[in-house]
């Protein structure tokens, strides 16, 4: 069930932190962290992409509630939704890297898939 991970922090530092992450997905395409915010993250990043396919008034004002940055969100809708526009979903890949040094916490990259192109 997608959203009931609690990552060690209060619930207002939890939200800050996954929408500065979607942020930072959608600007640079990919994201170092750990698999179990990854996941978090995965669920979020695709939730806004599948919310600016649609590009109405509405999708707009709901995408720019949450993301934080206002040339991520012209991004979202001029160039990442338009590429997934045949796409139902799976617009993300987490790939494990490894344990991190400092507490062996199980590292992995979140990043943007390239859609298939039709044949």
């Amino acid at each position: 069930m997608p959203g009931t991970r609690k990552l060690g922090r209060t619930t207002d530092h939890r939200k800050a932190m996954l929408r500065g992450m979607v942020t930072y997905l959608l600007e640079n395409g990919k994201v170092e962290t750990t698999v179990t915010r990854a996941k978090e993250v995965r669920s979020m990043a695709e939730k806004m992409i599948t919310i600016a396919k649609d590009n109405t008034l509405t999708a707009k004002r709901q995408v720019y509630a949450y993301v934080t940055k206002d040339e991520v969100v012209k991004k979202l809708f001029d160039q990442i939704a338009p590429k997934y526009a045949d796409v139902k979903g799976g617009y993300t890949r987490i790939i494990k890297t490894g344990t991190r040094r400092g507490d062996a916490a199980e590292m992995c990259i979140i990043e943007l898939v390239e859609p298939k192109k039709a044949e």
